[in-house]
């Protein structure tokens, strides 16, 4: 038996059976048709290639038969030469035959996982923010990883194994009965006696390889939030290293023993199947021996039964699970399509348009909004919540109207929760209103293209995000034409050219994961000046000062001033210094404007921003050391 024959066949008994009990999608298999037909240049010479592999697979032992019965007998020394030379030139074509089925196999395949990752990677990047709110990333990944590369099998694997292992059972068994149909009867005979045992260890081993999966994801799950820097802080800062440690070394040892179980129950199936063809084997000879020297057939006739045995049983039990490769990459396919299929809910429509360049006014017109539930932007199979959440969402925001003037500067001021967030998403439409209308110069945002939309409006988070690589690619995130001169201004203006300057690698620094290796005051500037190099006229700020020192508080304001001066603004203040400097306050509670007005204005009223003042902001001193943030 050959390894590769074996090996797949033990990937059939390996693979979860309970894939076929699954209900797959109407259309399925046209689906995976359109994704296939670019690849029909590649599909066609490689079916053939396995088509003529498995022919010569039957060759050599009908050629050992010709070398003993017409030469090695008659000691006809010709045509021994002749035939060996026959049998080196058939190997030689095998291994040709062979390297180019690989090359087509990898071509094909590796084209077909390019082509679903792309085409899911960009589908996933179009979804609204409340879908990554609610999926889990692993989950994510793996239908990028682990659920393309079983679609890709259909195609490679499980298309060439079921196309291999029919043209192979049928020519061996053609050539068997051919040569002596006695012996073929026996031959078959035997093979209840391995199918049994090895469905056994099947059964057994799909358990041990589901395990397997789930510990190697608790495992890998575990590293990967320990390895993070936040992770590694935490572990650190609460002493709980030798914690961590015991709990992974559990973690672990249960994969170790699974892993010896797994190995084990492979080893049976190994020597079963070793067994059953020494068994088989023993009896070819035994019983053609007998017919050989009763002058029954010829000696060169027992000898290609005997190699041709060795190519029947793997096929035999390869197709005996067929239909589990092929529900398993069909199953494959299912997942990734199902991720295509869900429509992200903020998009363009059909006839969106682009904003005018100097738009720069915000109009909320009786907004509400509520979350949308978990059937609507996500799936069960990429979250656990999904399953258990029966309750509708509670409104988040209603009947929210105001408007933000060419320039103005607008401080949104609640209480936590009360919805100020949601009304600088639904500016940025992360999300859609529920009723009513969000306008950005004049436009329904519904109306207007999201890229022309994004272009327009700047924001800067209370933790802004920096990938894990340099400084120069951070900032040209935001405009890939910049020169680094540009970055360079941009820094000064955000006042970072003091680090630029201390900098060993200046711009090319890779700031680490998150940006752990800035301070916080660092890292707000550098979203400042990424926000400076994208110059949008409007902005949408999470005043991210009150967690700083004083001194990069400072610094911070500073970058700010430049930031929004001369730009309509939508600030979620958190400093009283802000908020006296505000055009107009917004008084956000329980979901509505409890009340707008300037600082004065507000306080006169005595109201709910009143209250606020004097628990929240009453005791906050200027912003030490550089006075009021001045936006205009």
């Amino acid at each position: 038996m050959t390894p590769n024959v074996s090996w797949q066949t033990m990937q059939s008994f390996a693979s979860d059976s309970s894939v076929t009990r699954q209900k797959l999608a109407p259309g399925l298999g046209r689906r995976i048709v359109g994704y296939a037909r670019p690849y029909v240049a590649d599909i066609v010479p490689f079916l053939v290639l396995v088509a003529v592999a498995a022919v010569l697979g039957i060759v050599t032992p009908l050629l050992f038969k010709a070398i003993i019965d017409n030469g090695i007998v008659p000691r006809d020394m010709a045509v021994v030469g002749w035939l060996a030379g026959a049998v080196a030139a058939v190997a030689v074509l095998e291994a040709v035959f062979s390297l180019m089925q690989r090359w087509y196999s990898a071509k094909l395949g590796e084209g077909l996982i390019y082509d679903l990752r792309r085409e899911v990677f960009a589908h996933v990047q179009r979804m609204p923010v409340a879908f990554f709110v609610r999926a889990q990333t692993g989950s994510l990944v793996s239908r990028l990883n682990t659920d393309v590369i079983g679609a890709q099998r259909a195609l490679t694997s499980t298309l060439s194994s079921v196309v291999s292992n029919v043209l192979s059972l049928v020519l061996v068994l053609g050539a068997m009965f051919a040569l002596s149909w006695q012996i073929t009867l026996i031959a078959l005979a035997l093979l209840p006696l391995f199918l049994l045992p090895v469905r056994w260890v099947g059964s057994r081993l799909q358990r041990v390889t589901r395990e397997q999966m789930r510990t190697d994801a608790e495992m890998s799950s575990l590293m990967t939030e320990r390895f993070g820097v936040a992770g590694a802080m935490l572990t650190k800062l609460y002493g709980r290293a030798d914690d961590e440690r015991d709990g992974f070394s559990r973690r672990a040892s249960r994969v170790r023993d699974l892993g010896v179980i797994s190995a084990m129950y492979t080893r049976v199936f190994t020597v079963a199947l070793t067994l059953l063809a020494a068994l088989a084997t023993a009896v070819v000879y035994g019983l053609g021996g007998v017919l050989v020297i009763s002058d029954a057939f010829e000696l060169g006739t027992l000898v290609a039964l005997a190699a041709l045995l060795s190519r029947l049983y793997g096929p035999l039990t390869a197709l005996s699970n067929v239909h589990v490769d092929i529900m398993t990459a069909l199953v494959s396919f299912d997942r990734v399509f199902e991720v295509l299929d869900l429509e992200p809910q903020v998009r363009d429509a059909p006839d969106a348009k682009d904003l005018p360049a100097d738009t720069a006014t915000v109009e909320f017109d009786s907004v509400s909004f509520q979350y949308p539930g978990s059937d609507e932007i996500s799936l069960a199979s990429l979250e656990s919540v999904a399953r258990s959440e029966n309750t509708p969402p509670n409104p988040v925001l209603h009947d929210v109207s105001f408007t933000a003037g060419r320039g103005e500067m607008i401080a949104l001021v609640g209480p936590s929760g009360a919805g100020k967030t949601t009304i600088t998403h639904l500016a940025g439409r992360l999300y859609d209103a529920t009723s009513g209308t969000v306008r950005i110069g004049g436009e329904d945002v519904r109306d207007v293209r999201l890229t022309s939309l994004y272009d327009h409006v700047g924001v800067v988070t209370q933790e802004p995000h920096l990938f894990h690589d340099s400084i120069r690619d951070n900032l040209r995130y935001a405009r890939p034409e910049a020169t680094d001169a540009d970055l360079v201004e941009a820094l000064r203006t955000a006042q970072l050219g003091h680090l630029l300057d201390e900098l060993p690698d200046g711009l090319g620094t890779v700031v680490g994961d998150r940006g752990y290796r800035l301070s916080g005051g660092e890292k707000q500037r550098l979203a400042i000046a990424r926000l400076l190099l994208k110059a949008p006229p409007i902005v949408v700020l999470d005043e991210a000062t009150a967690h700083l020192d004083s001194e990069s508080e400072v610094a911070v304001q500073r970058a700010l001033r430049t930031a929004l001066s001369g730009r309509t603004s939508l600030v979620i203040a958190h400093r009283l210094s802000t908020i006296r400097e505000a055009d107009r306050i917004l008084v956000v509670s329980g979901g509505g404007i409890a009340e707008q007005g300037t600082h004065q204005e507000l306080l006169l009223r005595d109201g709910v921003y009143a209250e606020l003042y004097r628990t929240q902001f009453a005791w906050q001193p200027e912003t030490p050391g550089d006075g009021q943030l001045a936006t205009r």
